[in-house]
């Protein structure tokens, strides 16, 4: 018996330090040198303060910017420690329920936009913090963002246009828009009043 746990021990010791320890250092430090935005969360800083990061969603609420999707991601939504969706199933009264307080809220918000409220206003995405709206839900929410701002419409649509990534190779996903890097270049075009 002893023939046989001594090899398994020192397969399982060297396993570890391969996969547990040489692995993961060497993947760290290509990363480092390589993608070292990227490997550091994709933070956006501003005179030297972490306004946020590009890969996670913010709840932007004031008028004068876009707002996300909702988010299930904890208690109050946009919680990057309980990282989930709602999982409630499309039979659901409380998803229904949450839905139809989404649209009512959209609608009370961007009195302006007379057309379907795109799906992304009133759902959460699975992680519950898809930092990304759809076109289509950023130019619903053009015209309030345009008035808060003292802008035109046509300013606002052009910063959208600007913010828009299409899709990855050209063909996955859809076209989406980043709404901290376009409220931040709202602020950067148009300072808060």
């Amino acid at each position: 018996m002893l023939k046989q746990l001594v090899p398994a021990l020192r397969m399982t010791v060297l396993l570890t330090i391969l996969t547990g320890l040489v692995y993961p250092g060497v993947v760290t430090g290509v990363c480092q040198i390589l993608f070292r935005d990227k490997a550091n969360g994709s933070l956006v800083t501003q005179n030297g303060q972490i306004l946020g990061s590009t890969l996670i969603g913010q709840n932007f609420s004031k008028p004068e910017y876009f707002h996300p999707r909702p988010s299930a991601a904890g208690n109050d939504g946009y919680d990057p420690t309980a990282s989930s969706g709602s999982n409630f199933g499309p039979t659901n009264q409380k998803l229904y329920d949450r839905m139809k307080a989404s649209a009512a809220q959209f609608r009370k918000e961007n009195p302006d936009f007379a057309g379907p409220i795109p799906a992304d206003a009133l759902t959460a995405s699975g992680s519950g913090l898809d930092p990304h709206i759809s076109v289509a839900n950023a130019n619903a929410q053009a015209a309030r963002v345009a008035k808060a701002r003292n802008l035109s419409v046509q300013d606002v649509n052009a910063l959208i246009a600007s913010a828009t990534d299409n899709r990855d190779l050209g063909f996955l996903g859809e076209a989406r828009v980043n709404v901290l890097k376009l409220n931040l270049a709202l602020d950067h075009q148009s300072p808060k009043r």
